[in-house]
């Protein structure tokens, strides 16, 4: 047989001598530990939605269903037109039509973040 000591993996095998026993969908690379899913955060992050928003936007008010503030992604002077529904996390600013249907799309739009940015800056913030 035919042994690679340097294999990431340690399986030790090299291409020219698998086997049976090897199997095809083996992979040389090093195991990745997956964080929660988007659904996962999301979800949790529903849990704490009011905290998150006081925090986000300290000036927004609830009215009914739904979180009333001014839109720090431009100038906005008056509440109304920015607002968030605190049961489903969907988002709109009627003003300039940017809209969202989950928490983590609203904190990548507060904070210019990527969703996957945005996704793990509020799964660090739960300590998820």
């Amino acid at each position: 047989m035919i042994y690679q000591k340097n294999s990431p993996c340690g399986c030790n095998r090299n291409k020219a001598n698998r086997n049976s026993s090897y199997s095809s969908k083996h992979s040389h690379k090093p195991p990745y530990k997956q964080g929660k899913s988007f659904a996962e955060i999301n979800a949790l992050a529903l849990g704490s939605l009011t905290a998150l928003l006081h925090r986000w936007l300290p000036d927004g008010v609830i009215q009914g269903h739904e979180y009333v503030a001014l839109n720090p992604t431009r100038l906005d002077r008056k509440r109304g037109s920015f607002r968030i529904n605190i049961h489903t996390g969907r988002w709109s600013d009627f003003a300039t039509g940017d809209k969202g249907g989950d928490v983590i799309s609203l904190a990548a739009y507060l904070f210019g973040l990527s969703q996957i940015e945005a996704k793990n800056q509020i799964s660090n913030m739960l300590g998820a």
